[in-house]
């Protein structure tokens, strides 16, 4: 059986250098070794060139005893061994990341940082700084890192390229830290791109590389000729856990949207269409009259969003944005992120088998009711909920796809009755003993008595799920 894991490498796109043929030239000249000598040529010169820039992050987090521990069923088979320990225990992972201004900015992977109570990283030259994280944002899985202080130093760092100049083919070199043996080099080539079944992140479009990638790697840099950061490797497909030679980056122009939200305010805002869409099948493609499955089918519009501006209507088929071709949802999703906040996207329409192109102004969703942030208290099983009041803006941030209207866990603090109780970010409280949950001061004040048994009904991944606890 297969397995997704997380461990990205840091990822170089190079070529090779021909006599009297500078590397600029060949980013636009692309050419296969035809003598004995340009086979022997050597990657060195670049990697000596880009891989100060890629760092180790080694990150810290508290982690909760398990439950098991205080199952009496538990004891009964497996004996008191272990139950003296403590509550709580230090946990420490290891990763890559990559340096994107002189001043101590590093993107790595969101998975690799999550829940880090402290976060250090090493230079290549074995240099080690302690960092404070700036932005985390799990819908691309992606972070950003401030270095606390660089001493004074002006740091190596890498530019960015334009993802979407990469081609099937190119020559790719992987940097990184696999097993935590130290920076280690190796080579491949780019396998596939606009990858979207990988389940990796909410914006699925992935650079797929045969570069061998390892656990350890998450975060590591994708470069190309001219030593810029084409992406940020996040997952490779193993049966072992081990390099098959299948992993995924995250595009460094979804990168650029992550750093420039760290720099203008610790969120990362996307474009909200208002609209939800879903796949089309080998059957709706046929009843479509289409060639092939393509494209992103409009299955709702919410009133007033910018997708009911533009027109857009149910069993619309999204096509193209600015002329691109649209293969699903994903890369749809993917092609509005990358543009950003502001300005207006060309969107191809398919509407009863004729073709129209629209207009979507790119706006951030609105929030349109306040948040109004409560961390539950008293004895209930949410106690240690974070919630949110629900808004367009809101369900954007927690990737809810449902009604936004309500309210919305986004964290459950650990070691509380929540995370005991199996409550998650993103699910949706609807009732607390019958009482409908529109907002999160009905929510706390109807958590604050003190019962024997709570009756509560939630929404998770559109499904209603009713459950009994005692207190």
């Amino acid at each position: 059986m297969h397995r997704l894991i997380r461990h990205g490498a840091a990822v170089l796109v190079v070529g090779v250098l021909t006599a009297g043929v500078s590397w600029g030239t060949l980013a636009q000249e692309r050419q296969v070794p035809d003598s004995a000598a340009e086979i022997k040529l050597s990657f060195a010169p670049i990697v000596k060139r880009v891989a100060p820039a890629v760092v180790n992050v080694h990150a810290s987090r508290m982690v909760r005893r398990s439950p098991f521990f205080e199952d009496p069923f538990f004891r009964h088979f497996f004996g008191d061994h272990g139950f003296g320990a403590p509550e709580r225990r230090e946990q420490r992972s290891l990763g890559s990341g990559v340096i994107i201004d002189p001043q101590g900015i590093i993107v790595t992977n969101h998975h690799v940082i999550e829940n880090a109570s402290e976060i250090k990283v090493t230079l290549a030259d074995r240099r080690e700084f302690d960092c404070e994280v700036i932005l985390q944002d799990e819908r691309t899985d992606l972070a950003v890192l401030r270095i606390k202080d660089t001493n004074g130093s002006t740091l190596p760092y890498l530019k960015f390229a334009d993802s979407d100049g990469v081609e099937v083919g190119d020559l790719v070199l992987a940097i990184g830290d696999p097993f935590g043996v130290g920076q280690t080099v190796t080579s491949g080539i780019v396998s596939a791109l606009a990858r979207t079944e990988v389940g990796i992140s909410d914006y699925q479009f992935f650079i797929q590389t045969d570069a061998a990638i390892n656990p350890g790697n998450s975060g590591g840099a994708l470069i190309d000729m001219d030593g810029r950061l084409v992406g940020i490797n996040t997952a490779i497909f193993s049966r072992s856990g081990g390099s098959n030679g299948i992993g995924f980056a995250i595009p460094s122009n979804m990168v650029q949207v992550v750093a420039r939200s760290a720099e203008s305010g610790g969120f990362v805002r996307l474009p909200w269409v208002g609209v939800r869409f879903q796949d089309v099948t080998p059957d709706i493609a046929e009843g479509l009259g289409l060639d092939r499955p393509r494209g992103a089918l409009v299955v709702n519009v919410l009133d007033d969003s910018p997708g009911a501006r533009a027109g857009l209507a149910t069993g619309d088929l999204i096509t193209t944005i600015d002329d691109v071709a649209i293969d699903d949802p994903s890369s749809l999703n993917y092609r509005l992120a990358t543009k950003g906040i502001g300005g207006a996207a060309r969107i191809g329409v398919i509407r009863a088998g004729r073709n129209y192109v629209a207009t979507l102004q790119l706006a951030a969703a609105p929030e349109t009711t306040p948040r109004d942030e409560v961390e539950i208290a008293g004895v209930s099983p949410l106690t240690g909920a974070r919630v949110f009041n629900l808004s367009p803006a809101v369900a954007e941030e927690l990737a809810y796809s449902g009604n936004p209207d309500g309210v919305i866990i986004h964290r459950i603090v650990a070691g509380t009755a929540a995370e005991r109780a199996g409550l998650a970010r993103g699910d949706v409280v609807l009732e607390v003993n019958g009482i409908r949950i529109d907002t999160t001061r009905t929510l706390e004040r109807v958590c604050s008595e003190r019962l024997r048994f709570w009756h509560v009904a939630i929404e998770r991944d559109g499904q209603v799920i009713r459950t009994q606890f005692r207190s």
